[in-house]
């Protein structure tokens, strides 16, 4: 018995030792390497969906500022997952970990201005041991196309409303007007600006000691860029542990396992026998793609891509998604009908489209506040023009500070190709019946009659999209704030565009306790819902054609080859934008902002 006694004895010291240990000397460990994502695209055949979404990550910095027994986090960046929107979007949750007592670490082996950006909400900036520094301001290229167009014998022909619009000119001038000049400008002086603040914030420097320290952080080595100040310090991957030994002691141990994720676990059918998978295969067939509400819910209904009439689609012309205004109509419809959704943000990110098309889904939004549920929105990297023109149907607007808004205006054009034919060598013969037939042909640019007649309905559509805008905004100034200008964040708010600098995280935390829901009282629901396995292998086997799987694989490659040219997020801007542009081959007036921005 003594013996017994003597064994528990010394099983609760080693209990309460590794108790202690376990307190004392945790430190997390993150792995960024994979992409991150809004949310998560239908799978493919029976594959689960890769990558993390946005808010797991959230969630995952919260729970470890949570955590009292971990002391500290280390984030090794391998591959920088983020943009510069999500990295404003997790920056909370961040700030929450240091304001826990905990120090967050991070360790890359080569920064550039997404690794310093995210730094900025840091306590050390570890690089490893011959690797480079890079901080660079932010650049700008536009092309005007106008000259090099008409040697080929195109011409263009565009008509725009909002003299700051600026959506004309890439194609029909060789240099920018006055008021686009100012546009852009101002635009860019806000992204650099809200850039050198967060930075000036984290490092504890003024704004010109990091203009300073960018002018001397081009692939600079460990010993330029720790003189900065904007690198703690340089160490070997094989000694980090050594080095952080000195802050949590010889005996500190990592948790690694602390990601959250909300991925619904796919069943492999390869570990699985012939009549074990048979009947998996049975079962997807009949559950749907969600189980159904069962306790209250925020919907969050993803505006992201080309705005265009009919049904959404997951790759359009350029291989980026659209968003359908009959897709949108029916995902509103549905929501009004569920009791239990007690509220909604409508998440943007759109350059904008078809002009009819935005006016439909801002007519679901006015009908679904109409039922009584409140509306909110939520920007994210931008909500530019038809983007725009839905927003301002929510009851309040959220963006991210390097989020891009306005673009308040329309545009309406064609290319006239007969001179092309010509120098081809192309006799071209249009025929035509009937009055206006040759509004949409592509032979040559519009008459001073056809023009006037779109420039009139452009403006019946401007003045529509201003009384939307209007009745969203009250007491927003439309001399300041229209006629196609775009902004970032702080001048947004200033002008009365959206009501509050955050991200998507704030937006439903606000909304729900607007509401009086617990944070740990509700779930949060995307719409559209992703695609049933049924649904899924109809559109997989039931209407392919071979001139489909041949448009398919061309338009991958060219995605592809985009992607890797671009980079992803700048190539999915560019194809939202080229994907938007393409309504004016059956629209007569489109709203869309003036062309892809891309800033590097």
């Amino acid at each position: 018995m003594r013996r017994i006694n003597s064994f528990l004895a010394a099983a609760i010291t080693l209990s309460a030792a590794a108790a202690t240990c376990l307190a004392q000397n945790r430190v997390g460990y993150l792995t960024l390497e994979d992409s991150v994502s809004e949310r998560h695209a239908t799978a493919g055949f029976l594959s689960a969906p890769s990558g993390l979404l946005l808010r797991d990550v959230i969630s995952t910095f919260e729970s470890i500022a949570n955590d009292s027994n971990l002391k500290g986090l280390v984030i090794r960046v391998k591959d920088m997952p983020f943009t510069r929107t999500q990295i404003e979007e997790i920056a909370p949750a961040l700030s929450m970990i240091r304001a826990s007592g905990k120090k967050i670490h991070i360790f890359t082996e080569n920064y550039g201005t997404l690794e310093f950006l995210l730094g900025a909400h840091a306590d050390e900036l570890l690089m490893q041991t011959g690797g480079s520094a890079t901080l660079t301001g932010l650049y700008m290229e536009e092309l005007f196309l106008a000259d090099a167009l008409r040697k080929f014998g195109i011409e263009p022909s565009f008509v725009q409303v909002g003299d700051y619009k600026g959506a004309d000119e890439m194609f029909a001038k060789n240099s920018p007007s006055p008021q686009w000049e100012e546009n852009i400008n101002g635009l860019l002086d806000g992204l650099y600006h809200a850039m050198l603040d967060e930075l000036a914030k984290g490092s504890g420097k003024t704004r010109g000691q990091v203009e300073r320290a960018m002018g001397e952080l081009f692939f600079a080595d460990g010993a330029r860029a720790i003189a900065t100040g904007m690198i703690t310090a340089e160490i070997d991957r094989l000694d980090l542990d050594k080095h952080l030994a000195k802050r949590y002691g010889d005996d500190f141990i990592y948790e690694d396992d602390l990601w959250v994720t909300s991925a619904e676990e796919k069943p492999d059918l390869s570990k699985m026998g012939l009549f074990e998978a048979f009947g998996t295969i049975m079962r997807m067939f009949s559950e749907p793609a969600l189980p159904d509400i069962s306790r209250d819910t925020i919907a969050i209904v993803h505006i992201d891509g080309a705005i265009v009439d009919g049904e959404s689609s997951p790759g359009g012309f350029f291989g980026e998604s659209t968003v359908g205004a009959l897709t949108i109509r029916e995902v509103l419809r549905e929501i009004e009908e569920e009791p239990l959704i007690r509220g909604v943000i409508i998440r943007i990110d759109s350059p904008g489209g078809s002009a009819t098309a935005s006016e439909a889904i801002w007519q679901g939004i006015d009908r679904l506040k109409a039922s009584g549920k409140p509306v909110w929105v939520s920007v994210g990297s931008m909500a530019a023009s038809g983007g725009y023109y839905i927003a301002v149907a929510g009851d309040r607007i959220y963006m991210n500070p390097s989020s891009i808004i306005g673009s308040i205006g329309v545009v309406a054009g064609k290319m006239g190709i007969a001179g092309l034919y010509e120098k081809l060598g192309i006799n071209a013969v249009p025929r035509s019946r009937g009055p206006r037939s040759n509004m949409f042909g592509g032979l040559e640019p519009w008459t001073a009659d056809e023009r006037a007649l779109v420039r009139q309905r452009m403006i019946e559509t401007y003045d529509l999209f201003s009384t939307r805008v209007r009745s969203g905004r009250p007491g927003i100034d439309l001399s300041k704030a229209g006629e196609g200008r775009l902004f970032a964040a702080n001048r947004a708010v200033e002008l009365r565009m959206v009501d509050a600098v955050g991200g998507l995280d704030r937006a439903v935390k606000d909304l729900a306790l607007s509401i009086g829901l617990a944070s740990d009282a509700y779930e949060l629901r995307d719409y559209p819902a992703p695609k049933s396995f049924e649904e899924m292998i109809e559109e997989i086997f039931g209407f392919v054609r071979v001139r489909d799987i041949g448009s398919e694989l061309a338009l991958g490659a060219v995605n592809e080859i985009g992607r890797e040219v671009l980079g992803p997020q700048a190539w999915r801007n560019l194809a939202s934008h080229l994907e938007a542009m393409m309504q004016l081959r059956d629209q007569p007036v489109v709203l869309t902002a003036p062309r892809a921005i891309i800033v590097r």
